[in-house]
C-alpha cells in the first residue's frame, strides 16, 4: 500500500522567540567546531566520543562527500543539527534522517534548538526528502517536546497508532 501523497507532512510553526544566533549550513571548514559540539553533547550526556580531533577528521571526509548536512548556530557556533539522507525504498526522492540536534547548556531556552530544527527539515526538502526520522530517549522530554510540538509523531500510522521504537547495535 503506497502512502498518500503528502501524507504526514507539517510544517513546524515558526518559533514563538527569534533565536539570537545565526543559522547556517556548514562547509568543510566548520569541521573542527562542528566536531568540538558534538563531542561536548556525547559527554554532557555520558556517551562514548571518539574525541573532537577524530570526529573533526570524519566531518571533514562526509561534508566534503556531501555526505552529510551540518547545520550551526551562532559565531561561534553554539549548537549544531546533522541530517544524512538516503534513497527512499517506498518513494522517489530521500528519507531523511536527524542524526544529532544539540545546543549548549548555556544557550537553551532560547529558540535555538527550534530554529536549528526547522533549518534542517528545510534542507532535508530541499535536497528531495519526503518523510524524516529521528530517533531520542524516551526521558529526553524536551526533545520530545520540541519534535512532537513540530508535527513528529512517536504513534504509528497516527495519533491511535501503536508506539513505535528505535533500536541500535553496535556490529
Amino acid at each position: 500500500m503506497e502512502p498518500e501523497a503528502g501524507a504526514g507532512r507539517v510544517r513546524p510553526e515558526p518559533s514563538p522567540r527569534r533565536p539570537d544566533e545565526a543559522i547556517r549550513r556548514a562547509g568543510v571548514e566548520d569541521a573542527q567546531p562542528a566536531a568540538r559540539l558534538l563531542h561536548d553533547f556525547n559527554t554532557e550526556f555520558s556517551t562514548p566520543t571518539p574525541g573532537a580531533a577524530a570526529l573533526a577528521g570524519r566531518l571533514r571526509v562526509l561534508l566534503g562527500a556531501d555526505a552529510a548536512t551540518v547545520v550551526l548556530a551562532g559565531e561561534p557556533p553554539c549548537g549544531i543539527a546533522v541530517l544524512r539522507l538516503r534513497p527512499a525504498l517506498w518513494a522517489e526522492g530521500l528519507d531523511a534522517y536527524l542524526e544529532e540536534l544539540y545546543v549548549e547548556p548555556g544557550r537553551r531556552g532560547a529558540g535555538i534548538g527550534r530554529a536549528l530544527f526547522s533549518a534542517a527539515i528545510e534542507a532535508a526538502r530541499d535536497a528531495g526528502a519526503t518523510r524524516m526520522e529521528i530517533g531520542t530517549s524516551e526521558t529526553d522530554t524536551a526533545a520530545r517536546a520540541l519534535y512532537e510540538g513540530c508535527g513528529f509523531s512517536d504513534r504509528e500510522g497516527g495519533p491511535g497508532g501503536p508506539q513505535m521504537l528505535f533500536y541500535e547495535r553496535e556490529l
